[in-house]
């Protein structure tokens, strides 16, 4: 049984694991988990968007739920890819004290070539 107070990002991924469909391919398990993530992020804009630009109140429970269905998507496809959520969290920490080491920068931070595949040609 999962502690939920003291849940860690191992066992959220393990948790999630119970889930997947042990049936389809690991590539059609990849388009599943990035489709996944695109329609629960889709689902958290939409909330914002209706506060921003129709007047309506926030409902943080439901915001917290969507990006708790994000959560699931981010954690299983890295699952997919044999990768731990737990990992994956600290390589952007990484990534993010390397482009920003004192802070938000008005402008972006530091940037190099291809950090972020911006300058990709494939």
């Amino acid at each position: 049984m999962i502690d939920l107070r003291n849940m860690n990002f191992k066992e959220f991924q393990q948790a999630c694991k119970r889930t997947a469909n042990p049936g389809i391919s690991w590539r059609d398990a990849n388009m599943n988990w990035a489709l996944g993530i695109a329609g629960e992020a889709g689902e958290y804009c939409e909330l914002i968007k209706k506060r921003n630009f129709h007047g309506k109140d926030l409902d943080i429970q439901d915001a917290k739920s969507e990006l708790g269905d994000i959560l699931y998507y981010v954690a299983m496809a890295a699952s997919n890819l044999n990768l731990g959520l737990d990992d994956v969290a600290k390589e952007n920490v990484k990534k993010l004290l390397a482009r920003y080491p004192d802070g938000f920068v008005e402008g972006g931070g530091n940037r190099q070539e291809n950090n972020d595949h911006e300058d990709d040609a494939n």
